[in-house]
C-alpha cells in the first residue's frame, strides 16, 4: 500500500465543520490495555505528506478484555494521529470508532487541525462487504477525537460466518487527509466583508444557509419588513416578527445573530434545536406560513410573485385526437442528479416524453385504451427559481429511500442513524432528518446519497433550443434567461455533515460563504466548480510504487440553486433601508441591541466591579420552606450590588442605606464561609479594620476561591418599638444561632428568627423565648434538633437540652430546628413526626413522571416518591396507582436524556438498588420513568427466552409471525415441538426446521440440541418451514444446495444484489439445468412467460457464471458442508415484482 500526497494547498481550504457540542455520555476515564496487533502506515516518501492510509490488524480480538483500545500512532500532515476503538462499544451495542489526536495533551494552547478521514472494517472474505464510513472534523482541545460510536453492530462484527473477523483478527483502516484552515476563532465576519453570520443552536446550519438565502433576497427582506405586527406581539410567537427581529439584527448587527426566537416560533424547544429537519421542507412550510401571514396585507402575494411557476402535465394520444392537460404551480423545482451531467440535463429529463403503450397503455374515456405520450412543459418560471438537486435515490427494488444508509425506525417517522458524526464523549452532530415537528409524515425507506459530478451555470438560459422547456401558451416575450444568485452546499459524507451557503448578494463578481457565525470572501471557482461534487483521487507521489490510489469523495456538493432572472434582477435586488421597518420594531430592536451592548460592556469591565450579594432576616423568612429546606439563603435570589472595587466599604453602607432603609450606624455586615461539609453558614462579623477597606480589598480577604462576589449577611437589631437599633457589641461567649420551626401536622418549615446565645448557657434558658418566636405558650415543651449538613446525606441530631451550648459543639452560624413534643399516639399519626425524618424526606423525594411504553411522549401521571425507595417500593407504588393487585407484572424503563426516548433494555427486576438509579442516565438526571404492564410477573419473563419466529407455510403464500417464550435453558427442538402445536403443517408427520436468514441469504441451519440462550434475532431472522420430503431421503450423490433470487445494480457497475425468500433444493446427480428448471419453476409457481424471462447462473463470491439447460448442475458445486456454503449458490436472476407475501403477527406466549 502507499502514501498518497495531493497536489499543493495554493489556497485556504474552508470545507471545515465547525462541531457543535450537543451532549456528552462518554466513558470514564481508564487504562487501555495494548494486545497484540500489528498496524501500517502506506509509505513512500521520507517527508510527511498530507495524505496517507494506516492499516491496524488487531489479532485475538474477541478476546480483548479492555473498554477502548488505541491504535499505534501514525503521522499525517505533520501531525501525530491514532485510531481509538471500543471492542465491546461506547455504550451502545455497535462498535464503536474514532479517530484521535495522539498528543493533545501536550499541544499548545489553542491548537486546532482538520482532517478528512474514513474509517473501515475490512471483509476478510469478500471486500465488496467491507463497512466504510467517511467524514471531516476539526479537531481541537474539547474535541481530539471523532468519529462514529455506532460504527457497526457487534452481532454482525463478532458472527465469524460475516467475515470481519477471521482467526480472531480484525482489520482496520483510516484513511486521511489534513487540511489548512482559517482561524475561526479571529474573523471578523462584519469587518472582512460587511456581513455577519448566524449562530448555530446544535444542528441548525442548514436553516442557516437557507434564512441568509432568503434574507439575501431583498425584495423578500422588504416584504417581511412590511408585514403588520404590534408591539404587543413576542417574537417567540409570532414568525412574521421572529423573521423581521432576525433581518433587522443581519442587517444592523456588528456580530453573530441567535436563531433561537426563531425556532421557538417554530414550535420547536432546545432539543429540537439538536435535530436535523429537511431543507426543502422547511423552505416550503416557512413560505407558506408567511404566505398565509400576508394575506389582506399590503404585501398579499409576495412569496407567489417571488418564487411561484406553473408547468403542464399532458398526455395526448398518438392514434386519435385526444388530449388531457393539467396546469399546477411550483415553488421550486426538484431536478434528477444521477444520470445527468449539468442543471440542462436534469430538464432534458424533467421534459423527457414518455410512451404509453403495450400492457402501459392510457384509457382515453371514450377512445378506450390508446398509445400515447405523456410529459411536462413549463408555461412560466418565476422571477426566484430555486432548484433542489435530488441528491438521494428512491430503491423501487427494496422500496427504500433516504440519504446514505439512514436506518428508519418502525414508526414512520424519518430517523437518521445515529452513529452519525459523534464524539467519543457522544456529543452529536448533524445527524437527523425529521419532518415530524412541521406536521409532515416521513416514509420507512433507505437508499444511497448521490455523489455524482453535477455541473450548473453561471447563467441558466431556458430558453435555449426555441424554448423546448415551454408550452405552447407559455408567454415567449418574456426572456427566461437566469443568472446564479446562491449555492446552498451540503459538506460531508453520508453519515452526516454540514451545510453553508455561497451567495452573491447584489450579484456582483464577489461571491461570500455564510458559515453559521462566519462570512468569508470567496472566488467563483469555490461556490461552483468546487461544489459539482464527485471524486478526487490523491495522486501518489511515486506512481511506479503502487497503483492503487485511494479516492476522497469530494466533501461538499450542491443540493440546492437559486437564480435570479435577468430581467428581474433591477426590481429584486432593490434597497432596503430603515424606512421600511416599522417604528415599533426598529424600537423594540433597538433597545434589545442597547441592552446587549450594555451587558457586553459589563462584561467587558467585570474586573473593575465587585458584586455584592446582600442577604437579610427577610430574605429567610421568604425562602426557608418555600425555595429551599437547607442552610439558609439562595444568594442568587437577595439583592445584589455592583460596586466598583475601590469604593470604599463605607460608601457602600451608605447606598445599602438608600436601597433597605436602614441607617449606616445600625449595619452590621457578616461574612458567610464554606464549611468542610458543603454548608454555608455566616462566620463572623466585619472588624472596624475591614470596614474601613475598599470593596476590592475586602473581597479578597473574604473569599479568595470566588474572586467575582462578596456574600453578606445583614444583622440589623430591633428594638421594642421594633425600629432599628445599634447591634450589640459582639463578644468572643456569644454565639449567634438561626432557628427553624417545624410543624409536623401540616409538614412545614419556617424560618422564625436569631438570637445570640452564650456558649456557657443551655438551651434551657432560651425555650420560652423560642415558645414566643413559635406563637406557643410559654410553657409549651419543645425539641430541640441541630442541622448539621445534607449532602450528601442529611444530618440532623438531637440536642440535650441540659448541656451546654459549647458542649453541644454549636457555633457562629449554626442552625437549630424546633417543635412541639408530640404525644406517642399523635407522632403516629403524621408522616414524618420529628424535624431529622422530614428533613430526610424533603431531601429524598422525587416527583416522577410516568409514561407508558407504548406512548413514550405523553405524562400518564405523576408519583412523588422517594429517591432512597427500592425496586419492589416503586413498581409496587405504580401498581397501586394503576390498581393492579400484583405488582411484579410492571416491568420499568429508565428514560435517555439525549434522546428523549425510552432506553433500549428495560430495568431487570430488581436490577438496581434505588429510584436514584433508575433515574441516573450517565452524569444526568432524569425524572420519567416509562411502564408496561406484562401478562405474566417479570421474575418469571427473565427466566425466558423470547424469541421472534416467521413460519413459512409450506403450500400457502403467507408467514405468520410467533413470538415464542420458552425458559432459557431450552433447546431449539423445543422450539419447533411448540411451534407444530401451533401452526398449520401440510401433514401430520410435517418435520420443522429452524433457519438462520439474513439479507436474502440462509447463512444456518439450527441443530436441535442448540440452547436458545444463545440465539440472538435482532440482527437477522429466524424462519421455521417444513423440511420437504426430498431432502429426507437424500440418494449418495445428492446434492442440497443453496438457491436465492438476484439482481444485477445497473447503478453500482453491475454488483449482484439479491432479494426474496431463498430455499433449498436437493440437485441429482447428473441432472441438467433444463430438468432443475421444471422443478424450480413447479416449487415457485411462476407463469410460463414470466419464467421464460429468468436466467439461472451458477454463483460463488458474487460473481455469476451463467448456465445452460444443458449444463450438468451438480458438477458445478463441491462437496462441502452446506451450511457454510451460503457464498456458492444457484442464482435466480429476474426483477423483483413478485407480490410481497402477507405477513400475520401471532404473539404465541409458551408458558412451561
Amino acid at each position: 500500500m502507499t502514501l498518497l500526497t495531493p497536489p499543493p494547498l495554493d489556497q485556504e481550504d474552508d470545507e471545515m465543520l465547525v462541531p457543535h457540542t450537543d451532549f456528552a455520555e462518554g466513558p470514564q476515564p481508564m487504562e487501555v490495555a495494548q494486545p497484540d496487533t500489528a498496524s501500517t502506515v502506506d509509505s513512500q516518501t521520507v517527508e510527511d505528506p498530507p495524505s496517507a492510509r494506516f492499516t491496524w490488524t488487531i489479532e485475538n480480538f474477541s478476546r480483548l478484555n479492555t473498554k477502548k483500545l488505541y491504535s499505534d500512532v501514525f503521522f499525517v500532515g505533520g501531525y501525530k494521529w491514532r485510531v481509538l476503538i471500543f471492542p465491546k462499544g461506547n455504550n451502545v451495542d455497535h462498535l464503536s470508532m474514532y479517530l484521535d489526536v495522539a498528543d493533545s495533551a501536550t499541544l499548545p494552547y489553542g491548537w486546532s487541525r482538520y482532517a478528512q478521514f474514513s474509517l473501515a472494517v475490512i471483509n476478510q472474505m469478500h471486500s465488496k462487504f467491507t463497512i466504510r464510513k467517511d467524514t471531516q472534523h476539526q479537531f481541537n482541545a474539547r474535541e481530539s477525537d471523532w468519529g462514529f460510536t455506532s460504527f457497526m453492530p457487534l452481532g454482525e462484527l463478532y458472527d465469524p460466518a460475516r467475515g470481519y473477523l477471521v482467526n480472531d483478527t480484525c482489520i482496520v483502516e483510516a484513511d486521511v487527509a489534513v487540511r489548512r484552515v482559517i482561524d475561526y476563532w479571529t474573523h471578523d465576519s462584519k469587518k472582512e466583508t460587511g456581513y455577519v453570520g448566524l449562530k448555530n443552536q446544535g444542528a441548525t446550519c442548514y436553516m442557516n444557509s437557507l434564512l441568509q438565502t432568503l434574507y439575501h433576497i431583498p425584495y423578500f427582506r422588504k416584504a417581511v419588513y412590511h408585514m403588520p405586527t404590534t408591539e404587543n406581539d413576542m417574537p417567540s410567537g409570532s414568525i412574521p416578527l421572529a423573521l423581521q427581529s432576525l433581518f433587522y439584527k443581519l442587517q444592523y448587527s456588528d456580530t453573530s445573530v441567535a436563531t433561537k426566537e426563531l425556532t421557538k416560533s417554530f414550535g420547536w424547544d432546545t432539543y429540537d434545536s439538536f435535530m436535523q429537519h429537511d431543507v426543502q421542507e422547511l423552505n416550503r412550510v416557512l413560505c407558506e406560513k408567511l404566505e398565509d401571514k400576508m394575506k389582506g396585507t399590503v404585501v398579499e402575494g409576495t412569496i407567489q410573485q417571488l418564487f411561484e411557476g406553473h408547468h403542464m402535465n399532458y398526455i395526448e394520444c398518438i392514434n386519435v385526437d385526444y388530449k388531457s392537460t393539467r396546469k399546477e404551480s411550483f415553488y421550486d423545482l426538484q431536478l434528477d442528479v444521477k444520470g445527468c451531467r449539468d442543471v440542462y440535463a436534469s430538464f432534458d429529463k424533467y421534459v423527457e416524453v414518455e410512451r404509453l403503450e403495450g400492457d402501459n397503455k392510457y384509457h382515453a374515456e371514450i377512445h378506450g385504451l390508446q398509445d400515447a405520450r405523456k410529459g411536462v412543459l413549463f408555461i412560466d418560471f418565476p422571477p426566484v427559481l430555486q432548484l433542489q438537486l435530488k441528491r438521494f435515490e428512491y430503491d423501487f427494488m427494496r422500496d427504500t429511500m433516504v440519504k446514505g444508509d439512514a436506518l428508519f425506525n418502525e414508526r414512520n417517522s424519518i430517523t437518521f442513524d445515529t452513529s452519525s458524526l459523534l464524539g467519543r464523549s457522544g456529543r452529536k452532530l448533524e445527524a437527523m432528518f425529521l419532518f415530524a415537528h412541521f406536521g409532515l409524515s416521513g416514509r420507512r425507506e433507505t437508499g444511497e446519497h448521490i455523489n455524482d459530478r453535477y455541473e450548473f451555470p453561471l447563467q441558466l438560459d431556458l430558453d435555449r433550443e426555441n424554448g423546448k422547456y415551454l408550452s405552447p401558451e407559455a408567454d415567449r416575450s418574456v426572456r427566461n434567461l437566469y443568472t446564479l444568485h446562491s449555492v446552498l452546499v451540503h459538506s460531508g459524507g453520508v453519515h452526516g455533515g454540514h451545510y453553508y451557503a455561497y451567495i452573491r448578494p447584489t450579484l456582483s463578481d464577489q461571491w461570500f460563504k455564510f458559515d453559521d457565525e462566519r462570512v468569508t470572501k470567496e472566488d467563483m471557482k469555490r461556490a461552483l466548480e468546487e461544489q459539482y461534487g464527485g471524486e478526487e483521487e490523491l495522486p501518489q507521489t511515486n506512481p511506479g510504487f503502487n497503483n492503487s490510489p485511494f479516492k476522497f469523495t469530494k466533501y461538499s456538493n450542491a443540493y440546492m440553486l437559486v437564480y435570479i432572472r435577468e430581467s428581474d434582477k433591477d426590481k429584486i435586488i432593490c434597497n432596503v433601508d430603515e424606512k421600511d421597518i416599522a417604528e415599533h420594531l426598529r424600537i423594540r430592536l433597538k433597545k434589545e441591541q442597547e441592552e446587549k451592548e450594555q451587558k457586553r460592556k459589563e462584561k467587558a469591565e467585570a474586573h473593575l466591579y465587585t458584586i455584592i450579594k446582600v442577604a437579610r432576616n427577610e430574605d429567610l423568612i421568604e425562602q426557608i420552606g418555600r425555595d429551599i429546606y437547607f442552610d439558609l439563603v439562595d444568594h442568587d435570589k437577595v439583592r445584589s450590588f455592583r460596586i466598583q472595587k475601590q469604593t470604599p466599604f463605607s460608601l457602600f453602607k451608605e447606598e445599602v442605606a438608600k436601597e433597605f432603609n436602614i441607617p449606616v450606624q445600625f449595619q452590621r455586615f457578616w461574612l458567610w464561609a464554606k464549611r468542610q461539609n458543603h454548608t454555608y453558614r455566616p462566620n463572623r462579623p466585619l472588624t472596624p479594620q475591614e470596614e474601613a477597606q475598599s470593596v476590592g480589598q475586602l473581597r479578597e480577604v473574604s473569599n479568595k476561591a470566588n474572586h467575582a462576589e462578596l456574600k453578606l449577611f445583614l444583622e440589623v437589631e430591633l428594638g421594642q418599638d421594633l425600629r432599628p437599633v445599634p447591634p450589640p457589641e459582639k463578644t468572643k461567649e456569644e454565639i449567634l444561632l438561626f432557628f427553624k420551626l417545624y410543624d409536623p401536622l401540616k409538614e412545614e418549615l419556617r424560618f422564625v428568627g436569631r438570637l445570640f446565645v452564650k456558649g456557657s448557657g443551655k438551651p434551657t434558658e432560651i425555650l420560652s423565648k423560642l415558645n414566643e418566636l413559635a406563637g406557643f405558650g410559654a410553657n409549651e415543651e419543645i425539641e430541640l434538633f441541630e442541622e448539621i449538613k445534607f449532602e450528601p446525606n442529611v444530618m440532623c441530631e438531637h440536642i440535650d437540652k441540659r448541656l451546654t451550648f459549647r458542649a453541644s459543639q454549636l457555633e457562629d452560624g449554626d442552625i437549630i430546628c424546633y417543635q412541639r413534643l408530640l404525644p406517642v399516639d399523635g407522632s403516629q399519626q403524621c408522616r414524618y413526626p420529628d424535624v431529622p425524618s422530614f428533613l430526610e424526606y424533603v431531601h429524598n423525594r422525587q416527583v416522577v413522571r410516568f409514561r407508558s411504553l407504548e406512548k413514550p411522549k405523553e405524562d400518564e401521571f405523576c408519583l412523588e416518591l422517594s429517591k432512597l425507595f427500592n425496586y419492589d417500593d416503586v413498581v409496587e407504588r405504580v401498581a397501586a396507582h394503576l390498581g393492579l393487585d400484583d405488582s411484579s407484572k410492571i416491568r420499568l424503563t429508565s428514560h435517555n436524556c439525549y434522546s428523549q426516548q425510552p432506553k433500549p433494555q428495560p430495568i431487570k427486576y430488581r436490577g438496581v438498588e434505588h429510584l436514584s438509579d433508575m433515574l441516573l442516565h450517565y452524569n444526568q438526571t432524569s425524572d420519567i420513568l416509562y411502564y408496561e404492564v406484562l401478562d405474566i410477573p417479570l421474575p418469571e419473563l427473565q427466566g425466558l427466552k423470547t424469541l421472534k419466529v416467521a413460519f413459512h407455510h409450506a403450500t400457502k403464500d403467507e408467514v405468520v409471525i410467533h413470538t415464542i417464550r420458552l425458559p432459557k435453558q431450552s433447546t431449539v427442538g423445543d422450539v419447533i415441538n411448540d411451534l407444530k402445536t401451533k401452526v398449520e403443517l401440510s401433514h401430520p408427520s410435517a418435520e420443522l426446521r429452524l433457519l438462520e436468514v439474513f439479507y436474502h441469504k440462509i447463512y444456518k441451519i439450527f441443530p436441535l440440541n442448540e440452547k436458545i440462550e444463545n440465539i440472538n434475532d435482532q440482527y437477522w431472522t429466524l424462519r421455521a418451514e417444513e423440511i420437504p420430503e426430498e431432502e429426507k431421503n437424500l440418494g449418495p450423490h445428492d446434492r442440497l444446495i443453496h438457491v436465492y433470487h438476484f439482481m444485477k445494480d445497473t447503478t453500482q457497475n453491475q454488483v449482484v444484489q439479491n432479494f426474496g425468500e431463498p430455499f433449498f433444493l436437493v440437485i441429482h446427480e447428473g441432472e441438467t439445468l433444463a430438468e432443475v428448471k421444471v422443478r424450480v419453476q413447479k416449487k415457485l409457481q411462476v407463469p410460463d412467460e414470466e419464467f421464460s424471462k429468468w436466467k439461472f447462473a451458477f454463483l460463488s463470491l458474487g460473481r455469476p457464471e451463467y448456465l445452460q439447460d444443458s449444463d450438468i448442475v451438480s458438477s458445478r458445486f463441491q462437496r462441502r458442508d452446506v451450511y457454510g456454503a451460503w457464498e456458492q449458490y444457484l442464482g435466480l436472476e429476474h426483477s423483483d415484482n413478485a407480490p410481497k407475501r402477507s405477513y400475520a403477527a401471532n404473539q404465541y406466549l409458551a408458558h412451561i
